[in-house]
């Protein structure tokens, strides 16, 4: 029930048909009996700089949730960033602090993370291949770089922005070998679609899925469908694999936390979560 105490998260992007978070946190909410409801707003790029700082004028908002395509604008729009953000370029998570300046914060890549090593795969040494390095690809990248892995293989179709991470990642993570401009999965222990590809019916596969080892592990940022024709194919190789879904309810305990909301656990999440 929406009443006139109800505290406002505004989940903003798009298109919002993929959004998922909604039937995560609102059936969470309404079972823990929080006046709070997440909000999908669809905002297209060129309103969004303006949007973000409008939306912070309620009196009833306690954040954001920052989703496609906005992640990485955001980074320029608050006042104040993370060493996350500054390492992903990217930012998902926005609130106003006391004294009214707002503040960025990223955890798609926590989130991915920590879905990993909850199924027993060890990042230790190993060699990973990311594709996209949009603002969920960064995040990712930057959490795996920091959880010791030995290589990270970074591709996407436009050079300059896996160029950039790159740079990034080498300021920041001096003893990870990083390796720029191929997609060719052969030899990654870990593969990662962190591109829109898998939204769509019909849309090409990242990479060579012949190529993928049935020994590596492969993850999915897509959230359209729980099982994607990518993660699809790569199971049928044998592979393990980390659906979408996952990074959601391993990163939602911290976000709440971040909003000032108790934590929870991702077991608690999907038993009340509603995701279609």
């Amino acid at each position: 029930m929406i009443n006139g105490n109800t505290e406002l998260i505004a989940h903003i992007g798009y298109p919002t048909y993929t959004f998922k978070s909604p039937m995560i946190y609102n059936p969470y909410f309404e079972k823990k009996g929080i006046n709070a409801v997440v909000m999908p707003m669809g905002c297209q790029s060129s309103d969004y700089p303006v949007f973000l700082r409008s939306i912070f004028q309620l009196t009833n908002i306690r954040g954001a949730l920052i989703t496609m395509p906005h992640k990485v604008v955001t980074v320029d729009l608050v006042d104040e960033v993370t060493p996350t953000v500054m390492v992903a370029g990217a930012c998902n998570a926005v609130k106003k602090g006391p004294d009214g300046k707002l503040l960025g914060d990223m955890f798609d890549g926590l989130g991915f993370v920590r879905g990993l090593q909850r199924k027993g795969f060890s990042t230790k040494d190993k060699r990973v291949l990311v594709v996209g390095s949009g603002g969920v690809g960064s995040a990712i990248a930057a959490s795996l770089a920091a959880s010791d892995i030995k290589t990270i293989a970074l591709y996407d179709s436009n050079n300059s922005s896996s160029e950039k991470l790159g740079e990034r990642l080498n300021a920041n993570f001096s003893k990870v070998e990083v390796i720029l401009g191929q997609n060719n999965p052969e030899g990654f222990d870990l593969i990662v679609n962190a591109t829109p590809l898998g939204m769509k019916e019909g849309d090409p596969m990242p990479v060579d899925i012949s190529k993928i080892s049935p020994h590596a592990f492969v993850g999915e940022v897509v959230l359209k469908d729980e099982m994607t024709a990518f993660l699809k194919a790569a199971h049928s190789r044998g592979c393990s694999v980390q659906v979408g879904s996952d990074m959601l309810f391993e990163q939602i305990p911290v976000y709440l936390e971040y909003f000032g909301f108790e934590t929870t656990t991702p077991e608690e999440l999907r038993v009340t979560a509603k995701i279609n």
